[in-house]
């Protein structure tokens, strides 16, 4: 039965312990250029020292309502940021430390998964139940000893929301389609590349269990936005790209659902802000417990049907 993971060539290299703290340290460099990065744009920018860029940053990133008219601005930051962060030292461990190329992320073209406009509906069709669990993930309190550290992950998330709510403010079309780029294109393409492209696919290698790999690359992805209110359905929604890709066995299926998810909920903010419908899709509260575990249902059975469709195998590389 063949893996449904693609065999090295004759000059890649096969993912290794070694390999996997070069991949955290090509993520640490990145994420520390991409800042001074900003900082220099900034500091050019506004005519700064680069210490006064650091802590004007500092200051938008904590009051970005204080800024009314630094949108684009942090748009811009957001963007660059996440490419620095994700994608390039994903790219630079793939092309560098396993010697391998973009086509290897897939052992199937595009053109032969069946069903692929199938994934728009499943990413849509999960989300009320994943609503579900955001209501309950934001409802769970820990035992009375940690309640300081209880307090400080909701204080932090807080601050996230007020960033993310002036993030998704919209006033014209042409900021909704900047979004689109920097909230639902560049994060599916960059963190599936990351996380399910190399992390799930080594973790599946490793563990010699496709499963395995799945869940725990869908853990560090939810534990790497540092929102703790939202680990649960964000690593819900990371195993649903994960089999996603697993029973595709191509790299843009997860990509396509990744931007489906952000990209729709960007368009539904922007079209319940400009009154053209009367759904809040950030509202979670009135979630109906029924119509939330029918989504459930219909999600596993679209799930089904999609992996039927591709005749998968979970067998992963052990040679």
């Amino acid at each position: 039965m063949q893996s449904i993971y693609k065999p090295e060539g004759l000059t890649s290299r096969p993912p290794t312990l070694g390999g996997l703290i070069m991949l955290v340290g090509f993520v640490l460099i990145g994420g520390v250029v991409s800042t001074m990065l900003l900082f220099g744009i900034m500091a050019a920018s506004k005519g700064m020292g680069l210490s006064e860029a650091q802590t004007y940053l500092s200051g938008l990133a904590a009051n970005p309502a204080a800024s009314p008219n630094s949108w684009y601005e942090l748009m811009v930051l957001q963007a660059i940021n996440h490419i620095g962060t994700f994608f390039l030292p994903a790219l630079a461990y793939w092309y560098f430390i396993e010697r391998r190329t973009w086509t290897q992320f897939s052992t199937r073209p595009v053109s032969d998964v069946a069903g692929f406009s199938l994934i728009t509906l499943i990413v849509i069709a999960f989300m009320p139940f994943d609503g579900l669990i955001i209501e309950w993930n934001r409802n769970v309190h820990l035992p009375e000893t940690l309640a300081p550290i209880e307090q400080w992950i909701r204080n932090k998330e807080k601050g996230l929301e007020g960033l993310t709510r002036y993030l998704t403010t919209f006033k014209t079309t042409g900021q909704l389609l900047a979004a689109m780029f920097v909230i639902a294109i560049i994060p599916a393409i960059g963190e599936e590349t990351l996380f399910r492209g190399i992390l799930q696919r080594n973790f599946a290698r490793w563990t010699g269990n496709a499963h395995i790999g799945i869940w725990l690359a869908a853990a560090l992805f939810s534990a790497i936005h540092v929102q703790f209110l939202g680990f649960f359905p964000r690593m819900l929604l990371g195993a649903l790209f994960g089999y996603l890709y697993l029973w595709s066995g191509n790299l843009w299926a997860p990509i396509l659902a990744h931007f489906v998810n952000n990209g729709f909920t960007v368009l539904m903010v922007y079209l319940h802000q400009q009154k053209m419908t009367s759904m809040d899709i950030e509202s979670t509260e009135s979630v109906p417990v029924l119509g939330s575990l029918v989504s459930g249902v219909i999600t596993l059975g679209l799930l089904y049907y999609f992996k039927k469709i591709n005749r998968p195998t979970q067998r992963v590389e052990t040679q």
